[in-house]
């Protein structure tokens, strides 16, 4: 099996599944409901794993809410009073698109969202059979509307207050730290009341799915589309679990964690709540408003029971991650977090690929050289497993003219055809499946990237050249072109005909031709890595071919 005819199969094979998500994006059936999901995503009576019940808010629940802004050099995020939730957050290193001339400060890209058709909150509370507890509904007070880091400060807080008449006051505080995307979070009760205070926190995101309606070219193209969209979360025994939106029924979440964290992912961004590593927490997941045309997805996590003495107090915390999949930074805020950047089953080796390629671009201080040099260390590494497939290919295009003399003796009888070939590649010392093992090596390779290029936020809007944006397509498609001619021109040096008849041969002429129509939708970093990688193989190729054709020998590695 020759090089190209090797390659064409397994480029249909990742054509053939991304045809299939696509589809799925399409024809999958919609999410079906689930029983026992409250109208507002609140906690229900029975909760899994909490002994207590939300009660109706009281104390200070009415009146008009009020939006708190506070930011940091990195988030700047919008606090809704009625609830005390995070219902906003812009992401301010990262633009919703690529810069221009017409347009030099895109807006920031919006993570949390408070409008309809693209909900996603951040959402937290108390809960308690007996007694009164603010939960994501409650309403509570601040001292001021806005809030931002200054030049001379670590850290900026906002502190939100509830107060009931039997004198249970709650203190809810949001912390973020210049430089970071974690914001902390401390729900402090405070029992002036006659009775002991009992009750859970909790935590839960809450979100929709997209309605934007694509067709199926759309799902095909677009990189976002083929990226978990969903929930997730992390348990020291069971490591990353995820659950897209449309197996929320087939398989809910409820279980007790201890040292783990629940998440809602999505293309380049996340939201994660991650409680005390030392507390065992019950989550669950559940869609709220089932049965309407937009219902909202929800993962919860709920503490353990505190109880507060008759002027006692206690305090409840946990983490909010919102920001980018920044590998090599994310495990340690919580073990297991950097799996957020989800490569599903190429993750060993996507993640060491990710490594590399971010020390190269460390060294050059571009991702599009960082790629070519990747190239180039691979193709040392594979240097010698390569030549051995190159000087197969060679020796068997020596050969094609009495290969073409075997077919014209034995015409149409195929069986006695394979015969002569097999005799004639034992007598010559031509081993045709030598091409095999190269590809087999350097497929995962190409796919674990591709999974690289696709999810790795690094990558997102870095430039290189004429490129903008090397997780997109080619503007100009100049390097789907490059790859076309390159693979005719290996084609050129591979006896692609022998074997077949001519109509498979004129097949496989065209496939290059294909294939590049592809490359127009894919990456422009992953096309780039493919056009280097050939034409490094090419000109390798050409060289072995050369000597072969000379009678050298095995010509001196470059």
């Amino acid at each position: 099996m020759n090089q190209t005819r090797t390659f064409l199969f397994f480029a249909m094979l990742a054509v053939a599944y991304l045809l299939w998500t696509a589809w799925e994006k399409d024809y999958a059936p919609p999410p079906a409901t689930v029983a026992g999901a409250t109208s507002d995503g609140s906690v229900p009576t029975g909760a899994p794993g909490a002994s207590t019940a939300a009660i109706p808010s009281s104390g200070g629940s009415e009146g008009p809410a009020q939006l708190i802004t506070v930011g940091n050099d990195l988030l700047r995020l919008t606090i809704d009073t009625r609830g005390g939730s995070v219902v906003r957050s812009e992401l301010l290193r990262y633009p919703d698109r690529p810069s221009t001339k017409q347009d030099l400060h895109p807006p920031a890209t919006l993570l949390l969202d408070d409008a309809k058709s693209s909900y996603f909150a951040a959402q937290d509370g108390l809960v308690s059979s007996h007694s009164p507890a603010p939960d994501h509904r409650a309403l509570f007070q601040a001292a001021q509307t806005s809030y931002q880091l200054a030049d001379n400060q670590k850290e900026v807080k906002v502190d939100l207050t509830w107060q009931d008449p039997s004198g249970v006051k709650v203190t809810k505080t949001y912390t973020l730290t210049r430089g970071s995307y974690l914001v902390g979070l401390t729900q402090k009760i405070d029992n002036g009341s006659s009775a002991p205070w009992q009750g859970n926190a909790y935590e839960q995101l809450q979100r929709t799915a997209s309605t934007v309606q694509k067709t199926w070219l759309q799902n095909f193209t677009d990189p976002s589309s083929h990226s978990f969209f969903g929930a997730a979360w992390y348990s020291p025994e069971d490591k990353f679990s995820d659950l897209p939106f449309a197996e929320f029924q087939k398989r809910p979440l409820e279980r007790s964690i201890t040292g783990g964290w629940a998440s809602m992912l999505q293309h380049y961004f996340f939201v994660a709540w991650i409680p005390p590593a030392s507390e065992a927490n019950t989550y669950t997941t559940s869609v709220v408003n089932p049965d309407t045309a937009q219902p909202n997805y929800l993962i919860r996590t709920v503490g353990p029971t505190l109880t507060v003495a008759p002027g006692q107090s206690a305090t409840s915390q946990s983490s909010l991650y919102i920001g980018p999949k920044l590998q090599g930074q994310l495990d340690a805020i919580a073990p297991g977090l950097e799996l957020t950047t989800n490569y599903g089953w190429f993750t060993v080796v996507a993640q060491p690929l990710h490594g590399v390629l971010s020390m190269l671009e460390s060294l050059c201080g571009n991702w599009g050289m960082a790629i070519i040099l990747l190239v180039l260390v691979l193709k040392a590494v594979m240097w010698k497993l390569s030549a051995s497939q190159f000087r197969s290919a060679a020796r068997m295009r020596k050969l094609q003219p009495r290969v073409t003399a075997l077919r014209e003796r034995y015409g149409d009888d195929k069986l006695k055809m394979q015969q002569a070939m097999m005799e004639l590649y034992k007598k010559e010392k031509v081993n045709p499946m030598a091409g095999c093992a190269p590809i087999l090596v350097t497929m995962p390779v190409f796919i674990g990237l591709y999974r690289v290029l696709m999810e790795s936020v690094e990558l997102r809007h870095a430039p290189f050249l004429w490129i903008h944006d090397l997780s997109a397509a080619d503007p100009l498609y100049i390097l789907p072109v490059i790859y076309v001619l390159v693979m005719l021109a290996t084609q050129w040096l591979n006896p692609a005909a022998a074997g077949m008849d001519p109509a498979q041969a004129r097949m496989m002429k065209v496939m290059p031709l294909l294939f590049g129509a592809m490359f127009f939708f894919f990456p422009s970093g992953l096309v780039l890595y493919w056009v280097i990688s050939t034409g490094t193989g090419l000109l390798q190729q050409w060289m072995i071919t050369r000597s072969v054709e000379k009678g050298e020998g095995k010509p001196k590695a470059a």
